[in-house]
């Protein structure tokens, strides 16, 4: 028997969404209609976040009480959804989603995508990104209200390189503010700014840290300086969270920010801001910043470089990585292997 299915018209395209009535988010009794249509209704939103940008879906076809597939590889897709080649660190290539309409964001809403991951770097140069990202990340024992204290260290530090930072709420307890920038850098040099950027919030805030082990992170507010290297994503602007209250990745103003409470912002509720207030971060494009002066401060610092992730291979000029409680004493054998 056929799968229950409407049809929905986004910018020219046909998009069909099969059992449009299954409930993904319990608590609110949000459907997969309502997912998909959700993202028609920010389209010109959630584009400007993911236009052009190799994009990780994040799925769940049954409903966020499912576990996630989480695909770096673009499925079966109709021929007007374009995709770009990705080098992943271990030097292995993929065909990525690469957002150009709406429609493809609809269409892949259908398939159970709830959460979209792209890139820094778009489509015309992966070797550069074009964001420098700012990942304020709460630990156990911290509040979003302390993220919100730390976000504003970093706009003070933003406004003293004369750079532009845009924050929204990242749909769960953190706050993402976003950069944009030049791009002329590597990853490499991007992520060596964002370690200074760092390290300069963990200066000023006694709230903040930029310790990569959680073992030495204590109950702060965590920089996340490891989301600018190459394939590490963060999810975008406008895209829901794979909550049962389906709460969204919510852009908003600094003023806004002083007083929001990410609870406020979910499938139901950011329509009708939208169409209100249309994109409030759409003069995101409309400047790229030098991270030159951070460059200097990163090769200024004796400390040099921090951790990578476990998954990426050993990068020049890394130190060990091995967690401080499992280190072996200088002059012994290098637990890292």
């Amino acid at each position: 028997m056929a799968s229950p299915y409407i049809e929905i018209e986004v910018g020219g395209r046909t998009v069909k969404v099969t059992n449009p009535d299954k409930v993904y988010f319990p608590e609110i009794g949000a459907t997969k209609r309502d997912l998909v249509e959700y993202y028609v209704s920010v389209g010109d939103g959630v584009l400007r976040a993911l236009r052009e940008r190799p994009t990780y879906l994040k799925r769940h076809p049954d409903g966020v009480g499912t576990d996630a597939i989480y695909q770096k590889r673009m499925p079966r897709h109709p021929d007007w959804i374009e995709t770009v080649t990705v080098r992943f660190p271990s030097g292995r290539t993929a065909d990525a989603f690469c957002p150009t309409e709406v429609a493809a964001i609809a269409w892949c809403a259908n398939l159970g995508t709830i959460d979209f991951h792209p890139w820094h770097a778009r489509r015309a140069d992966l070797d550069h990104p074009d964001e420098l990202r700012i990942d304020i990340d709460p630990q156990p024992g911290t509040s979003f209200e302390q993220a919100r204290t730390v976000a504003f260290t970093a706009k003070e530090i933003l406004d003293e390189l004369g750079m532009t930072g845009f924050p929204k709420t990242s749909g769960s307890r953190g706050i993402h503010v976003n950069v944009r920038i030049e791009p002329r850098w590597t990853f490499t040099e991007v992520r060596y700014a964002a370690i200074a950027f760092a390290r300069e919030v963990e200066r000023r805030s006694p709230l903040a840290t930029s310790a990569w082990w959680k073992e030495e992170r204590g109950e702060k507010v965590f920089i996340d300086y490891n989301q600018n290297a190459r394939d590490r994503t963060v999810v975008a602007a406008y895209s829901v969270r794979a909550r049962p209250d389906a709460r969204v990745s919510a852009p908003v103003t600094w003023e806004e920010l002083a007083g929001c409470d990410p609870r406020d912002f979910d499938i139901r509720t950011m329509p009708e801001r939208f169409a209100k207030l249309g994109d409030v971060q759409r003069a995101i494009d409309d400047r790229a910043c030098d991270i030159g002066t951070l460059l200097e401060w990163y090769d200024a610092d004796e400390r040099g470089d921090m951790p990578y992730p476990p998954n990426y291979p050993k990068m020049p000029g890394e130190p060990r990585r091995v967690q401080p409680s499992k280190a072996r004493p200088a002059g012994g054998a290098d637990a890292a292997g």
